[in-house]
């Protein structure tokens, strides 16, 4: 059975990408902070799907992953978990929000991939929710330099991981997901999560070498780093 593990499963995006892929017929590995809360999660419990505690934040939960996953087989691995930190501006950034902000977008990604890789099947895909605010191209707004700093972050770092990982057949890619009506997205976005996922599938069940180390909106399209 294909098999993903996707992070920050509780709610929002990572909530739709477990009821999306559980009705494809996915088993899937829902990680999130706080499972006895995660009420809409736990609503969808069955045999395909199993919910597993993780603050990804803590190095040591994220270390201690694989001893909670004994003999499985990852076919994907989804790093969705992420935050936007509440000051963003040049007169209010702050030094230590921003340091959480990036141990969680940039720093954890990366570490999760290192512990999960020896799960990881043949021709596995690793897909890391990114954002559009992270490509230097785009950028013609300023602000938000927190979270556009941690996002182009990420993105070099999916980068690289989509060299050193070739050769062992795995592909990797950032997606941006639309602006999505969630808690960090807001009610005023453009796009609800189902379409949001539903395009974000649709461009992980195409990514391969050839596409692996790009930057892809949710529709497709190619962004520019």
């Amino acid at each position: 059975m294909h098999t993903v593990l996707i992070t920050g499963a509780s709610r929002g995006i990572g909530l739709e990408f477990t009821r999306q892929y559980l009705a494809r017929g996915s088993r899937v590995i829902a990680c999130c902070r706080n499972p006895s809360s995660a009420s809409a999660l736990q609503a969808m419990a069955g045999q395909a799907l199993e919910v597993v505690g993780l603050d990804v934040s803590d190095s040591a939960a994220v270390a201690g992953l694989p001893a909670k996953l004994p003999g499985e087989h990852l076919d994907l691995f989804i790093n969705n978990a992420g935050i936007y930190g509440d000051h963003q501006g040049l007169a209010d950034a702050d030094w230590d929000e921003w340091l959480d902000v990036m141990s969680v977008n940039v720093i954890a990604p990366l570490m999760l991939t290192r512990v999960l890789l020896p799960l990881m099947a043949a021709n596995g895909k690793l897909v890391y929710l990114s954002s559009k605010m992270g490509s230097i191209a785009d950028n013609s707004g300023g602000g938000a330099y927190v979270y556009r700093s941690s996002k182009t972050a990420l993105n070099q770092v999916v980068k690289s991981l989509s060299i050193d990982l070739a050769s062992r057949g795995l592909s990797a890619a950032a997606l941006h997901p639309g602006w999505v009506q969630t808690d960090m997205g807001g009610p005023n976005a453009l796009i609800d999560t189902a379409t949001s996922v539903g395009g974000l599938m649709r461009v992980i069940d195409r990514l391969d070498a050839a596409s692996s180390g790009r930057f892809f909106n949710y529709d497709g399209q190619e962004i520019p780093w």
